[in-house]
């Protein structure tokens, strides 16, 4: 691919680059009180960087918030008692911002420079990272164990079940069964693997942006389907585990193979205020990879594997179920443009299954300035990827730590009924790299050891 054309996927940076030392620094004495039934606020902030600033107030408040990319800020302020609008002028300093209610819908705070459309970052709370469904656990057996006598020695209820797995969703009273049957079942030679259910952070929002600000070079995709023969392994299928994919519109619908749900009735998850779907997103992106490296024809196809549901979130079950029904439906590389702080070795083992198998996974490494790691793009033989702010230089916002494989391009212009929308994030980065991976397969037939070890050189890791 040409450095042209890798320079087209680079739309703007995103947000601001979280001061690490100083956040760390003001996370001891800073302190913010959001009451949200009498709308007041008390603070004593003293040097708290804008970023872990808005992560305090989306959870405090409830908002979801949205923010300018590479804007800076630091607060200093001490108040009590303050109605909100006030609150934020005194935190926010010399940046503008516009508190926008929803109906039957959380408000959205966008803070901004320049004009409020360019408030395109979501910011998402680390809050909301690090939680389990309440009194749940995964399991999965050895073959022959009998998991309902298992189930009724905890006084667990089985809520979901995948036999052909020996995988198991186990539901309990209350917090003290669930840790005491999780204790117990560690111990049991039956048991492969247990672990609490997790959630996986909420999917970003893409932004509708006007027509006049598309750059150069990202209009609609234009591909045409090139037909081959089933089951050829030079003619990739991507597994793309996500929310579900609307209409690409009548060109583009045709590389998407019939959909699968593994999360029940599927729903506007994760649509933000665009209504643009993540999963579409995604499926645009890997799409427009494709085009770049085929010359605008490609054999490779679309697997659009729902684990949201009707619901903004997904968890570590759903997203187990989903890997696995990829695989048996025929996919050969696998896309995860999702991710958490939570290692579950539930979801390991699954994976790791789809990795012996000759699958390669791709995962993204996470929307938070450390290095710590993100799951599951950290596990072992996962290629994690990062995003690219401009070429050469990571975004501030994306993660980098020593498991991240593959930094691409973090911005992506995709289409919906024929308006165009920016997502931002190593999701895009991560469906770019799925897509050049199967594009590049798709044709030269290359093994995938070769695409790899070239994308590697290509889209090598700049240093932080």
């Amino acid at each position: 691919m040409s450095k042209n054309r890798q320079n087209a996927w680079i739309c703007l940076c995103l947000c601001v680059w979280l001061q690490l030392n100083l956040a760390g620094r003001a996370a001891e004495t800073n302190s913010l009180t959001w009451q949200r039934g009498t709308d007041r606020v008390d603070a004593d902030m003293r040097g708290m960087a804008l970023w872990p600033l808005l992560e305090k107030i989306a959870v405090d408040a409830g908002w979801h918030i949205y923010v300018e990319p590479d804007i800076t800020h630091t607060a200093s302020a001490k108040f009590k008692d303050l109605p909100s609008g006030e609150a934020l002028k005194r935190l926010l300093g010399d940046l503008n911002f516009a508190l926008v209610p929803q109906t039957n819908a959380v408000p959205q705070l966008y803070v901004f420079r320049t004009v409020m459309k360019n408030a395109t970052q979501q910011v998402v709370p680390t809050k909301l990272e690090a939680r389990h469904v309440p009194n749940e656990l995964l399991v999965r057996i050895k073959p022959g164990t009998d998991i309902d006598a298992l189930a009724k020695l905890l006084g667990a209820k089985i809520t979901g079940r995948d036999d052909k797995l020996g995988l198991y969703r186990l539901q309990f009273e209350d917090p003290n069964a669930t840790d005491a049957a999780l204790a117990k079942l560690k111990n049991n030679s039956d048991v492969l693997a247990v672990d609490y259910n997790y959630y996986f952070d909420p999917p970003p929002d893409a932004q509708l942006i006007p027509a006049s600000s598309v750059p150069s070079g990202a209009g609609p995709v234009s591909l045409t389907l090139d037909p081959a023969a089933p089951g050829d392994p030079c003619n990739p299928v991507v597994g793309l585990i996500d929310t579900p994919v609307q209409s690409l519109g009548s060109q583009l619908d045709p590389f998407i193979l019939k959909p699968i749900s593994v999360a029940g009735d599927s729903g506007a998850s994760g649509t933000g205020p665009s209504g643009l779907l993540h999963g579409t997103a995604m499926a645009e992106t890997i799409l427009r990879a494709i085009s770049q490296v085929g010359g605008g024809s490609s054999p490779v196809r679309l697997m659009s594997v729902d684990v949201y549901g009707a619901s903004a979130t997904t968890t570590s079950w759903n997203v187990a179920l989903g890997i696995q029904a990829a695989v048996n439906h025929g996919a050969t590389i696998l896309n995860l443009s999702l991710g958490g702080p939570s290692d579950s070795p539930i979801l390991d083992s699954i994976i790791q299954q789809a990795i012996a198998a000759g699958i390669p996974v791709y995962a993204a490494a996470g929307n938070q300035p450390v290095s710590t790691p993100t799951y599951p793009a950290a596990i072992p033989g996962v290629y994690a990827v990062t995003a690219l702010g401009q070429p050469g230089q990571l975004a501030p916002y994306a993660n980098f730590g020593s498991f991240v494989s593959l930094a691409l391009p973090g911005a992506s212009v995709v289409y919906l009924g024929g308006q165009p929308y920016i997502v931002q994030g190593t999701s895009p980065a991560t469906a770019y790299a799925t897509g050049v991976a199967a594009g590049t397969r798709g044709v030269n037939c290359l093994t995938w050891a070769q695409i790899q070890a070239a994308m590697q050189q290509k889209f090598a890791v700049p240093q932080r």
